[in-house]
């Protein structure tokens, strides 16, 4: 008996992810499904397609599996057509912002060639307007190359699909081997794909969405972006040092419209408001110290704790606003990070990446951004950006990437809605930043662009 089992993964085709309710078919294993999940500045949709479960049975074996080869064929068809199509809208669109843009940079030239006998305001706009646009002209070319990639894919499952049919009415037992591993390669390829688009840049984000109004001034609160499906408590923590209590709320909604909640004691106060809970347990630095310390929610006990060596603690490099705020913990796709500065640095930014059983660093990287100048700051798949401060006009204005060692200036503009962040972490889960704005607990949805590179898969 040879029993398959597979199960295609979520296979996207977006260049943004800006929701934080995904909308979820009731039983993925029917059928395959299309269902949107979010929407862009644009008003193009984020597409999802759910793959079935197939099952061979031992009867009749070569006539089954043939059928259910054949099946598995068309569905991938199906999901093929879906990124087809998504990807030639998209297409016209890029297309069209690519002629604008070449457009403008010829404008610009002709303004810059007869500067002159222009009016320099007129010029200077014009100027700006082009450096924030050139960027984007290499990124629509790779967005293209991901549309002649649909199209390659398209043409595999086509040829597959012809070779079956012809199979499945001769019955020939001699090319079946052959077939099944071309749908298994091209089943790994899709899901490849989908991975590559499981991260991306960040490109903007949205206005503040004011979730509560409570405790003091600053504070933490968070949910946790590995909690089992249908879990979604909220973690809340008031204050940034002298407070050793945290309070667990049932739900988001529990959360928002009421006060219940039950409340657990840490065996130590936690220094700063860079608190994370993560698969079931808190990390927290322990006030006066430089100490992680990763206690278990389930069995109220310290599970390990380890010391961050040569890092500041106890204001020494703490982020602009203060609060202790030397070591922030905080949790992205890629796992555990803690966000700090050394004497050995310069008192410029740290990352470490974490082991999140043992708290062993797996690596760090030294960046040349002081510690003390970050208003906050958070990892969205890998890469850490940082914001120019904490009250009044705010912005992500630099971003380290740990894949590259390298580091760039941006301009995204973050709405500071209270005037006075004291929290900002991003949950892989939900796909937002979770804020404490002097005394609010706000929500920001985020904005990546995603690429998919052919030689990647």
């Amino acid at each position: 008996m040879q029993r398959v089992n597979k199960l295609l993964s979520l296979i996207v085709l977006v260049l943004v992810s800006t929701e934080l309710t995904q909308v979820l078919p009731a039983n993925p294993e029917e059928s395959w499904q299309v269902y949107s999940s979010a929407q862009d500045s644009e008003g193009r949709c984020v597409c999802t397609v759910v793959a079935p479960q197939q099952t061979m049975c031992s009867r009749d074996a070569r006539t089954k599996q043939l059928r259910q080869l054949l099946e598995k064929v068309q569905n991938m068809t199906q999901s093929i057509q879906v990124l087809d199509q998504r990807t030639q809208r998209d297409l016209q669109y890029v297309v069209k912002m690519e002629d604008q843009l070449r457009g403008l940079e010829t404008k610009f030239r002709q303004v810059e060639e007869n500067h002159k006998q222009n009016i320099a305001k007129q010029y200077k706009a014009i100027k700006a307007k082009m450096a924030e646009l050139r960027p984007l002209i290499p990124v629509l070319e790779e967005y293209k190359a991901d549309a002649r990639l649909v199209q390659q894919f398209k043409e595999e499952v086509q040829n597959l699909t012809a070779s079956l049919g012809l199979l499945q009415h001769e019955m020939g037992a001699y090319d079946y081997d052959d077939l099944h591993s071309r749908v298994v390669s091209l089943e790994e390829r899709l899901r490849a794909c989908m991975q590559k688009l499981a991260c991306g840049k960040l490109t903007g984000i949205s206005d503040a969405i004011t979730v509560k109004t409570s405790g003091s001034r600053f504070g933490s609160w968070m949910t946790d972006p590995l909690a089992p499906e249908g879990d979604t408590r909220v973690w809340y923590m008031d204050g940034y040092h002298n407070n050793r209590f945290v309070r667990e709320y049932k739900s988001m909604a529990d959360f928002m419209t009421s006060d219940n909640f039950t409340s657990h004691r840490l065996p130590h106060p936690w220094s700063g408001t860079g608190q994370v809970v993560y698969n079931g347990s808190i990390y927290f630095n322990k006030f006066q110290s430089n100490m992680i310390i990763k206690f278990d929610f389930k069995t109220s006990t310290i599970s390990k704790s380890q010391r961050l060596d040569n890092a500041g603690f106890s204001n020494t490099y703490h982020y602009a606003w203060g609060g202790h705020s030397d070591i922030d913990l905080m949790v992205d796709e890629g796992g555990l990070w803690a966000v700090y500065a050394t004497n050995q640095n310069a008192g410029n930014i740290v990352i470490s990446k974490l082991h999140p059983i043992t708290l062993h660093i797996i690596q760090t990287w030294m960046t040349n951004h002081p510690r003390r100048s970050a208003g906050e700051s958070f990892m969205i798949c890998g890469t850490l950006y940082v914001t120019n401060g904490y009250s009044g006009g705010t912005k992500v204005y630099y971003a380290y990437h740990t894949n590259s060692s390298m580091y760039e200036y941006i301009d995204i503009v973050l709405q500071n809605k209270y005037s006075h962040i004291s929290m900002l972490d991003y949950n892989p889960r939900d796909r937002a930043l979770y804020a404490w704005n002097n005394g609010h607990q706000v929500l920001y949805n985020v904005t990546l662009f995603h690429v998919i590179r052919s030689e990647q898969l």
